[in-house]
């Protein structure tokens, strides 16, 4: 078997799914390509530049909103792109520790300005607009973090929680309707809070604006009336 980049990361994504975050590791992955470790370096040039490989090639495969659609809202492409950018997270074991210790490639960067340039173009200023694609996606790797990290025994500690909790009113029902809605339904509630906030505050800017724009200057006066006829 040729060894190449292709062959790496597709190895290591299998280890990945096999093993963990905790147990990758590069002597490893050369024990199940059959090489020795040095033979990685030729491709990699360190176990970062890897890890970061692999998280490219992740979104590469499974991350596939990235763009909106012609007629798209920028709130609902934000949903979207939010949506495809969890489901790739969650489509391999700890997805999401993988991706949060990446480093962004400078080959990204032409997306992101796409992105960016497509959420502008449709009324969100720059500034903006960078802050609520950096939000939800901060957001979207914190979620898919606690959902990879629950314990085997996890069930069991929520019904002790929820037992504890039971003498406690608003706990209780708190708790209640959150295991009953579940990680998917968690996750669409605080996207929705954070797109409808940004556009709650986009409209306030907006109407200050008109507000300040149509206020006269401090310090103008009106012109004189002209004399009345006689």
């Amino acid at each position: 078997m040729k060894l190449d980049r292709e062959v790496i990361l597709e190895t290591a994504l299998t280890l990945l799914d096999e093993v963990g975050m905790d147990k990758l590791s590069t002597r490893l992955l050369a024990e199940r390509l059959g090489v020795q470790q040095p033979a990685l370096y030729w491709h990699f040039r360190n176990k970062r530049a890897l890890l970061d490989a692999m998280n490219s090639e992740i979104l590469r495969r499974t991350h596939e909103r990235k763009l909106p659609l012609p007629d798209e809202s920028w709130e609902t492409f934000l949903r979207e792109n939010a949506r495809s950018f969890r489901r790739a997270l969650l489509a391999r074991r700890d997805g999401a520790r993988l991706h949060a210790g990446t480093e962004p490639d400078p080959g990204d960067l032409e997306m992101v300005e796409a992105q960016l340039a497509a959420v502008v173009s449709r009324g969100v200023p720059a500034p903006q607009a960078m802050t609520l694609l950096i939000a939800l996606g901060r957001y979207t790797v914190g979620c898919v973090l606690e959902e990879q990290a629950a314990p085997p025994d996890a069930e069991a500690r929520q019904q002790a929680l929820d037992a504890s909790a039971a003498s406690r009113p608003l706990l209780a029902e708190a708790f209640a309707r959150y295991r009953e809605a579940g990680p998917d339904a968690m996750f669409e509630i605080g996207v929705d809070l954070m797109i409808e906030g940004a556009k709650a505050r986009l409209e306030s800017q907006a109407e200050d604006a008109k507000s300040a724009k149509a206020r006269p200057r401090r310090g103008s006066s009106r012109p004189p009336s002209p004399p009345s006829s006689t």
